[in-house]
């Protein structure tokens, strides 16, 4: 399969290791606005750009019949404007907050929790989340999937960003970020009570979990039509 990646930094060359690995052809790496001609080369797109990137770079894919599973994170406020071109176009579209393998497992699992929890008022639900110190976005996508999942399962309204651990409303959930050298990822969603804690944690060790699920992602996507999930490559 022949693969263009729009985003050629730290994650753009991880995912060109694995997607060579795997007997894939990188055909188009940019940093850069598309050259469309170069992009046409591709067979797929994987987009891990920056947010003011992001929209331009798949909707283009979309006008030129490039399916495109993007992970690039804050830019979210236009998704719902880049689902309506893709089908326009007819085009194919995975996009993830985040495509490694675990944690999408974890988001299954952090679903399990908060619909069971919901049954519990004593418990008090917060997240947390730690980056890297060049992550743009605060909170993380990651974060932010997680917390919406627990706010469909809970009678929470909505979430707040804090510094630490100051007063939130109480059908609020906290979201601490916090930004440390070198730090992979790490999220820890925890139902605290008086009596006890519950706690679930995924933490990241490198990349090339990331980019490996976005490959796998890709590779799925090719030939397809409409607009996907995660959920749906894994069959969860």
């Amino acid at each position: 399969m022949k693969i263009a990646i729009l985003g050629y930094g730290k994650m753009g060359k991880t995912i060109e290791k694995i997607a060579l690995s795997r007997n894939h052809e990188i055909v188009y790496k940019t940093s850069s606005p598309i050259e469309v001609e170069e992009l046409k080369k591709a067979d797929v797109a994987i987009d891990f750009s920056i947010p003011d990137a992001a929209f331009n770079n798949i909707t283009t894919c979309f006008k030129h019949n490039i399916p495109v599973a993007c992970g690039t994170t804050g830019w979210l406020n236009r998704y719902e404007e880049a689902v309506k071109i893709c089908k326009e176009e007819n085009g194919a579209f995975i996009y993830g907050s985040n495509f490694s393998l675990g944690v999408n497992l974890f988001f299954q699992l952090n679903e399990n929790l908060a619909e069971l929890m919901s049954k519990f008022d004593e418990y008090k639900v917060d997240v947390e989340e730690i980056h890297h110190t060049q992550k743009l976005d605060k909170p993380s996508g990651t974060a932010i999937t997680l917390t919406e999942s627990i706010l469909q399962h809970t009678d929470n309204k909505s979430w707040k960003l804090i510094e630490n651990k100051e007063e939130v409303n109480d059908k609020e959930i906290p979201i601490v970020a916090k930004r440390e050298d070198d730090v992979k990822g790490t999220h820890t969603i925890k139902y605290a009570s008086a009596i006890d804690d519950i706690e679930i944690k995924h933490t990241a060790h490198s990349r090339e979990g990331f980019a490996l699920g976005a490959v796998i992602a890709a590779e799925w996507l090719h030939d397809k039509t409409g607009v996907f999930t995660m959920k749906d490559v894994l069959g969860l």
